[in-house]
């Protein structure tokens, strides 16, 4: 019978100044990406999550006059409360109807027609592109309210000159007696040039070899655009959904200019218009809260979706490839 010996080398606990050292490489790793991100963080708080926390604080409580509304008023705890009056409001409900129908209107028009613009840019067929590039991204840059008074001013009958125009013509339109299209014709003109850069500059970042194999293939200007460039710049086209998803959902600018002008425009005709006026017109500052945090809920789930949606289609086709 054998025995074996084994000898075993003592573990030395590491000395305070070895673990002083390890310490500060640990933070001096982290303390430039904080220092980066410090700026943002605070913006980030400051500006989107406080005013989001005192949006649900403000949503949890109601204004009540005592002495039958005489008294003097204070704030009462109510709960879902005011989540249940909005929700029960056929106002509100019939708001989100109508951004729905100015969804389906102004998301394929703006997507379509900015990816229409970005990709003859991004063709052989346009000269002069900074000069288009300019001209196309020059009415984002005129602030909303006064764009939407332009209009507004080309819509009203009377004062219009394009309507005058058209009726000494002999054609009679009546835009503002459906005020849909004309909202759609305004938001999508001030933030088609914008998407157009968006699609521009990631078009531009697709190699050329993979464009010039595809024409040495014998694809034209229009397959090399459906087959190659669109599947290259699908997470652009997810951003700009999302974005245009949310911006849809807080459409307040324009129809709050048509109010008053626009006989089928009311102070509740979307949601926001719905929130602004609970806050400063009925001064009911926790049903505008409440109606403000189901928005910013139904603008999260759409998010999610539409990002669900393109990861599962970006699944697919990578699965079909491989």
């Amino acid at each position: 019978m054998t025995t074996t010996l084994t000898r075993t080398t003592p573990v030395r606990a590491a000395s305070p100044e070895r673990r002083r050292r390890s310490r500060r490489r640990i933070r001096g790793r982290f303390r430039a990406p904080a220092l980066l991100l410090a700026p943002f963080l605070v913006l980030f708080t400051a500006c989107t999550l406080t005013p989001i926390a005192y949006a649900v604080y403000l949503s949890l409580f109601s204004v009540r006059h005592s002495g039958l509304g005489f008294g003097e008023a204070g704030s009462v705890f109510t709960g879902l409360g005011n989540y249940t009056r909005a929700l029960a409001d056929p106002a509100f409900r019939a708001g989100f109807a109508t951004v729905g129908q100015y969804c389906l209107l102004y998301i394929p028009v703006m997507i379509g027609a900015s990816l229409l613009l970005a990709l003859l840019l991004d063709s052989t067929l346009v000269k002069a592109r900074r000069f288009f590039q300019l001209a196309l991204f020059l009415p984002h840059a005129v602030p909303g309210i006064i764009a939407a008074l332009i209009w507004v001013y080309l819509y009203a009958p009377g004062i219009s000159p394009v309507l005058g125009a058209l009726g000494s013509a002999g054609v009679t339109v009546d835009i503002l007696g459906h005020p849909l299209p004309a909202v759609v014709n305004m938001a999508a003109w001030q933030w088609t040039g914008y998407n157009v850069v968006i699609f521009y500059a990631a078009l531009q970042a697709i190699p050329r070899e993979v464009l010039e194999a595809g024409l040495m293939d014998g694809a034209g200007q229009l397959r090399t655009s459906v087959s190659i460039k669109l599947p290259l710049i699908r997470g652009s086209l997810t951003t700009v959904a999302i974005f245009t998803v949310i911006g849809a959902l807080q459409l307040f600018t324009e129809p709050m200019i048509l109010y008053g002008t626009a006989p089928a425009v009311d102070s509740s005709w979307t949601p926001n218009m719905f929130a602004y006026t609970a806050a400063f017109q009925r001064n009911d500052s926790g049903l505008a809260a409440a109606a403000s945090v189901l928005l910013a809920l139904v603008a999260a789930a759409l998010s999610f979706f539409v990002t669900g949606l393109a990861r599962r289609r970006e699944a697919k086709t990578t699965g079909g490839h491989q």
